[in-house]
């Protein structure tokens, strides 16, 4: 199979207008990296495939598509059309694959499970594959012979075919995603539409089923299987003693011919799967009334015939209701701690609005066309767009990651997150600060969750002293004072708070958290520039789960971030902030010469004439000094610094500080330098040499990928920061972001193509990007990607528009506080499209001149 040419149709788009035109010129070491992307493509000549387009044959393998509220828990639907992941009960289940299945019976064919062909990895090697696969139990039922899945976020589509079938079949599988409007956006729902059209030349008469085992039953508890219109409730009842245990699960149709065998044949061995599928090949419909216990699962069917040509589409709609957990997690104050209500465990916010899975089905069946209509107005907004299809593809593949059981919504109905889900554990608990750093989808998409954010952080985590604590509570109580603040992520908080006032337009709201703010300020700049140089020299603890001694350019961009804001936000308030400008002067001397070798910013390591104690007795996280790293410390320093490396993070802050509406704070010329090396130096399109005794799944082998540190000028340390071998996407997007802020397109796609080669669906999901966990909340960093090549930012403060596009003439997607829509410029004039609420634009500023409205 012939290889697509990206850098010949990439520069074939921009020569035809589809990018527009004003890229800067390929440089040598892009070129170099496009050489050596084109020499590897050579050595493994696989069939590649088209970046947003549908994943078929070996790229369609391990496809898993999240489908849920933000915090209800999700299921996924995989590219064959099997249901997986189900993790309903507030915890993730990453190999729950519960025997639920759909089929299909045509008169006088041999029956089908609505489901391409069981990919080659589940046959073994996965949970009881030694057993034959039980946990599967359906695998080994006919299905279809080919399947291939396409993604338009929030809808994935599975579209199957057989030729032994006069019938193509398709399953659109979504729930409502729709801009500003959370709390539609978090309904514990899914739709399945089956749409089956004849493709034979007589009438045929078919029946649709769908059925499932019993998965929400819980040991030591009441089980059963109730009644709903046109379907089914899954159920069981929680105790005294263990409520955790209620959780309800409604399965049913839009169809009134729907009929319901509320129980299956009850007996021993594979009984009941057995006489399910005997129902099915016969062609019956077998209606039984719901047991009082022991119903092993359920099944509907649907008669209906089509004519040649005819098409008919069947909605299947699921609803859970799970009301109570057992999740508790953080460090509690004593009044908390001795809290025995049921208010001590996470309690989903859905169940504050909704009493009953009856109530829930009610309101999804009701709403069902208006929801989706309203989430069709975002999807076609977002993927109206003349940009790079890999920059579309990366943003709305990690969109799913709102959808996972990474994302929780307490009673109360506030945001709170894990860094990424394990497989049967919340990864991380309490929206790391350091981590969500990073994720730039959020704030514009569901800014008053975002705020929520804000709001915990420096409230609840934060002390009267402006220590913040960066993982906070579940429930979101206030927390215990014991470890360090991490220095970017409680920097980087300072930087969103101007970002949420900027997103939002209230000086109301950045009024009331203005104390708390420069109380926060006013700690770090005590706890790690106390001589007040105007960079971060104490040891400092940061997102590599360690503390950098001496000054970095990574945490100091962050202060100078913070310090920029602050003083900007003082301004406004009519607030003095004259000292915390001198500050940010001083460190951005400091920064630029002290930091800066010439080519990028490094680390100056130091831990003597600190107000630290020795590293030895410092307090640090699993960082302990064994008496070969005693003789270690003499010769290099304390463990886990970067020193003389060019740290793929190294102007991180100022990253932060453009994608939140400030400008750059340090010279844009040596933040390029730093970007252009970082490109040089760290991204590898063949880890085949690279030594990683890290974790090293992420990215090895023939793979390419960004590494987070390199030391091209030498200074290795014999132990570098934990995770310096590795490669993470949410660094690979705000590297790849930053540079085309900066003009180097082409340098930053490059980036954004390695990373979404890895995720292409053959070794790994495209629908999952994990880190410490599945769905892990860095890679949101994507959506600064529309940001960086349109420069489009709207600012509800000033109620201006802004555009500084890296493409030329595009049309883009925007979402605001008041509205989504689409941002256009054609021929140098700009123009917004509201498709959902309004924007009051007062001003456009297009590459920093003014445009008339």
């Amino acid at each position: 199979m012939k290889r697509p040419n990206r850098r010949r149709d990439f520069l074939k788009n921009i020569a035809l207008g589809g990018l527009g035109a004003g890229l800067a010129p390929l440089t040598l070491h892009a070129e170099s990296h496009r050489t050596e992307r084109e020499r590897t493509i050579k050595e493994n000549p696989s069939p590649q495939r088209r970046y947003n387009s549908a994943y078929t044959g070996e790229f369609n393998n391990m496809i898993a598509f999240p489908v849920g509220g933000i915090g209800t828990g999700m299921f996924c639907v995989e590219g064959t059309g099997a249901i997986s992941h189900m993790s309903v009960r507030h915890v993730p289940e990453i190999y729950h694959e519960p025997a639920m299945f759909a089929a299909i019976k045509i008169k006088g064919h041999a029956p089908r499970v609505l489901e391409g062909k069981v990919p080659d990895w589940k046959k073994f090697g996965q949970r009881d594959s030694g057993l034959g696969g039980r946990g599967g139990a359906t695998w080994g039922l006919p299905r279809f012979a080919a399947a291939e899945f396409e993604a338009r976020f929030p809808f994935g589509k599975v579209s199957m075919k057989d030729e032994s079938m006069p019938l193509s079949v398709s399953l659109q599988a979504w729930n409502p995603f729709i801009p500003n409007d959370e709390n539609h956006s978090g309904l514990p729902v899914g739709g399945l539409e089956y749409t089956f059209k004849n493709t034979g030349s007589s009438t045929q008469e078919l029946i649709f089923s769908y059925h499932s085992r019993n998965f929400m039953q819980q040991q030591d508890a009441a089980n059963s299987i109730g009644a709903i219109s046109n379907g089914f409730i899954l159920s069981s009842a929680g105790t005294q003693q263990a409520p955790s245990k209620e959780g309800h699960f409604a399965i049913f149709t839009n169809e009134g011919a729907t009929v319901v065998d509320h129980c299956w044949f009850r007996g021993a061995w594979f009984d009941p799967l057995s006489m399910v599928w005997n129902t099915v090949s016969d062609g019956q419909l077998r209606n039984t009334p719901p047991v009082n216990a022991d119903a092993p699962g359920a099944s509907l069917y649907v008669p209906f015939t089509l004519a040649p040509g005819q098409q008919k589409t069947i909605r299947l709609m699921m609803a859970w209701y799970v009301p109570h957990s057992t999740l508790r997690i953080g460090e509690f104050e004593k009044e908390d701690e001795a809290d025995h209500s049921e208010a001590r465990f996470y309690r989903p916010w859905y169940s504050n609005r909704f009493n009953s899975i009856q109530n829930i089905a009610d309101y999804w069946k009701t709403n069902y066309e208006t929801l989706q209509q309203k989430s069709l107005l975002f999807q076609k907004a977002f993927y109206n767009s003349t940009l790079p299809p890999e920059v579309l593809e990366a943003i709305a593949a990690n969109l799913t990651i709102l959808k996972s059981t990474t994302v929780m919504r307490p009673y109360e109905g506030r945001f709170w997150a894990w860094e990424g889900s394990g497989d049967s554990w919340g990864s991380c608990h309490g929206s790391c600060t350091h981590v969500w750093n990073y994720a730039q989808a959020v704030p514009h998409l569901f800014p008053v969750l975002e705020r929520s954010l804000r709001e915990t952080e420096f409230n609840e985590d934060q002390n009267e002293a402006g220590h913040q604590v960066f993982r906070a509570n579940m429930p979101i109580t206030k927390v215990k004072h014991t470890f360090h603040s991490a220095a970017d992520g409680q920097l980087g908080g300072i930087m969103k708070v101007y970002r949420e006032w900027r997103i939002m337009g209230d000086d109301q709201w950045l009024q009331t958290m203005y104390p708390a703010v420069k109380k926060s300020l006013d700690y770090c700049i005590k706890t790690w520039d106390p001589r007040k140089k105007g960079v971060i020299e104490e040891p400092h603890h940061n997102t590599y789960d360690i503390e950098f001694w001496g000054a970095t350019g990574m945490c100091t961009s962050f202060y100078l971030g913070a310090l920029r804001a602050f003083t900007e936000m003082s301004e406004h308030l009519h607030q003095d902030a004259a000292a915390y400008k001198d500050l940010y002067n001083k460190g951005k001397q400091q920064l630029e010469t002290e930091l800066y070798n010439g080519e990028f910013f490094i680390q100056k390591i130091q831990w003597t004439g600190l107000n630290a104690p020795d590293p030895v007795k410092a307090q640090s996280f699993s960082t302990g000094y064994s008496p070969e790293a005693l003789e270690l410390l003499k010769k290099e320093g304390p463990k886990y610094q970067y020193g003389a490396g060019c740290l793929s993070d190294g102007v991180l802050g100022a990253w932060i500080a453009r994608v939140c509406g400030l400008d750059d704070i340090i010279d844009a010329g040596k933040i390029k330098s730093h970007l252009a090396a970082v490109y040089k130096y760290n991204l590898r399109q063949d880890l085949s040499s690279h030594a990683n005794p890290q974790r090293p799944t992420y990215a090895l082998g023939k793979e390419g990928g960004l590494l987070l540190c390199s030391w091209p000028k030498g200074g290795k340390l014999s132990l570098p920061f934990v995770y310096s071998n590795e490669v993470w996407t949410g660094i690979e997007y705000q590297v790849a972001s930053h540079l085309i802020f900066m003009g180097e397109v082409e340098k930053g796609l490059d980036i954004v193509r390695t990373c979404r080669d890895r995720y292409n669906g053959k070794v790994r999901n495209p629908f999952n990007e994990y880190e410490c966990g599945h769905w892990y909340a860095r890679a949101m960093s994507s959506y600064g990607l529309l940001q960086a090549l349109t420069g489009v930012r709207y600012d509800a403060v000033e109620r201006t528009l802004y555009v500084d596009s890296k493409v030329g003439d595009f049309t883009s997607f925007l979402s605001t506080e008041s509205g989504f829509g689409n941002v256009s410029q054609k021929n140098g004039k700009v123009r917004f499209n509201a498709v959902s609420g309004k924007l009051d634009i007062k001003k456009i500023v297009v590459s920093g001149r003014v445009q008339a409205v």
